[in-house]
């Protein structure tokens, strides 16, 4: 990590025992927090619990089938359900930590949530009362789980779900609050998602092959030992943090803003500073704004001083018809900045659709490595994870380095985005061609011909998907770190946690989207039939290309017209010093 300079925890104060002065600081509460030395205490946390989550996520549909006789596709249902909740859970964490409780006790009890889902999942697996009994060999005769077999499945499924669920973006925001300036936020959200993939592969590769080649009862518990070990440094690190403060729920504040303005509709918008509310510690902050900006002049209004808004004291008599300047300009930033949210889902949706399309795809092609290795089809998408964790290391350590020398500036969060886009269409454009060489040989081979439900096995190695997911892996080294970067940077300080779980929701609802475009495709177009060898996928993929060239334009005209609002005032107020 040539960007990371570990910093050592230093006293605030003077040391009378100079000889003991670094004992000190670490048995001083008073000492420094915060900075890259709590890196390692984040990181590790990080990696005990997505081993954990990933471990008994990736494999669901599998354990279901197997040990729970639930119908393949009710339990493809069950999984869409676990995985779509588990995208959006990440906003009430996020609700809880930023006007509650903090990130380091969501994460903590959050953390404590899924541990305890682990285990009732490992109780289900080792214990035979938990789980029906398993069908014998090629009978029809299966017999259902219980009320309380399904009770103790469905306890563990939710309250490991949310746990990893909240846990991933709350700590990625505890993560980057140890750090002061952007850049070394952003050098953070680039290792972090560079562990968070290499997590994802070894659990998908290690914890799976235990659950389906040795014991469903021991890939579980290995998943609950690493959650509880990852539990285990989060806590011996408690004493490095930095701990925000949660000063009462933001959104409320933000609410006020909309009421206030609208109440007062008919006054008239003042430019001088002293006609408007300022918080008694706004003055804390060195960048805040004396009067509004003129972006979005209606909500101005709402922080204009009228008769009864004020007490006498300075407090504020009537919350509902009053916010601060600075109140204010926190709603106009996320405002403004939805329009950038809102090309990311177009931007995920692809991704979601790809991944499943390329499940379908692997079936239908050869995937031995050998004469005694089959790929299975459902790993095929762990080359997405190997080559987003190393382009994330590789762009860290070598790209945006190079960049700076080149040009003299950092590459911007919104450049980096933008780069993920022309990825994310260079591999849609990949897989269509890819696609199409599938079909002409099936349709060479005559398997477009053959009865059946399920696709035909294709003449041509699934090493040929390989480029395609590469690509992809390549574009989310971009755009995720990238968008994690930009909401963090851009959101009000009191709505950090919201900022990282965005992308969290982004990915959440992509998913539902990409259900729902499916259908549309399924019923409008004649491109996804049951077989895909008598389908056109590769038109699909065509689509998507297009939609996502439509797309990166509407990216584009919205990135043009953004202007960071925090890099702004930082810069005013370094000018200002």
């Amino acid at each position: 990590m040539s960007t990371m300079e570990l910093q050592q925890p230093t006293a605030t104060g003077s040391n009378k025992n100079g000889d003991h002065e670094s004992q000190s600081q670490m048995l001083n509460p008073g000492h420094k927090r915060g900075g890259w030395f709590t890196f390692f205490f984040v990181s590790a946390t990080l990696t005990g619990l997505i081993i954990a989550g990933w471990g008994w996520l990736t494999n669901l549909i599998v354990y279901l089938i197997e040990e729970f006789n639930v119908k393949s596709i009710d339990a493809t249902q069950i999984s869409n359900v676990v995985n779509g909740s588990i995208n959006l859970i990440p906003i009430i964490g996020a609700v809880l930590a930023d006007s509650f409780l903090g990130s380091f006790h969501v994460v903590s009890i959050s953390s404590l949530f899924s541990l305890l889902g682990i285990i009732a999942l490992t109780l289900t697996a080792t214990l035979s009362h938990l789980r029906p009994q398993h069908c014998g060999t090629g009978s029809t005769l299966c017999h259902a789980p219980s009320k309380l077999q399904l009770a103790v499945l469905y306890t563990g499924i939710a309250l490991a779900s949310i746990g990893l669920g909240v846990v991933r973006f709350t700590l990625a925001s505890l993560g980057a609050n140890q750090f002061d300036s952007p850049e070394d936020q952003g050098v953070f959200f680039n290792w972090f998602f560079f562990i968070f993939y290499s997590a994802c592969v070894v659990s998908s590769l290690g914890i799976v092959y235990v659950e389906d080649s040795i014991s469903w009862g021991l890939g579980f518990g290995m998943c609950a030992a690493f959650n509880f070990l990852g539990l285990v440094i989060f806590f011996l690190g408690n004493r490095f943090y930095r701990h925000d403060k949660p000063q009462g729920s933001p959104y409320t504040s933000l609410a006020r803003v909309i009421v206030a303005a609208i109440r007062k509709r008919n006054v008239l918008v003042s430019s001088e500073s002293k006609y408007y509310y300022h918080e008694i510690n706004d003055g804390a902050n060195k960048a805040i704004a004396a009067t509004p900006k003129r972006r979005f002049r209606f909500l101005n209004r709402a922080a204009l001083i009228t008769e009864g808004d004020i007490n006498s004291d300075g407090s504020i008599a009537k919350p509902w018809n009053i916010s601060s300047v600075q109140q204010v300009e926190d709603l106009k930033t996320l405002i403004r900045i939805l329009p950038l949210w809102a090309s990311t889902v177009f931007l995920a949706t692809p991704i979601a659709i790809q991944t499943n399309m390329t499940i379908l795809q692997a079936l239908a092609m050869d995937r031995h490595l050998g004469p005694n290795f089959k790929i299975p089809a459902g790993s095929i998408t762990v080359v997405v994870l190997i080559s987003s964790a190393i382009f994330i290391a590789l762009f860290d350590r070598f790209l945006y380095s190079t960049w700076q020398s080149l040009t003299g500036r950092s590459l911007t969060p919104l450049q980096r985005i933008g780069a993920g886009h022309v990825f994310n269409i260079l591999s849609m454009a990949i897989s269509a061609l890819v696609e199409s060489k599938r079909l002409n040989v099936a349709h060479d081979s005559h398997l477009q011909d053959q009865p059946g439900g399920a696709a035909a096995v294709v003449p041509m190695l699934a090493l040929w998907l390989f480029p395609q997911l590469i690509v992809v892996g390549m574009g989310e080294a971009f755009h995720f770190p990238g968008n994690v970067s930009l909401y963090y940077q851009e959101f009000p300080v009191s709505m950090k946690n919201t900022a990282t779980s965005m992308i969290s929701i982004v990915i959440g609802v992509a998913f539902y989207v990409s259900t729902a475009v499916v259908d549309l495709i399924r019923n409008v177009t004649g491109w996804l039939p049951e077989d895909i060898n008598d389908g056109r996928l590769d038109n699909v993929y065509w689509t998507f290309v297009v939609l996502g060239l439509l797309n990166y334009g509407y990216f584009l005209v919205c990135a043009k017209f953004y202007k960071y609002q925090n890099l702004e005032q930082e810069a005013e107020a370094n000018t200002q010093i």
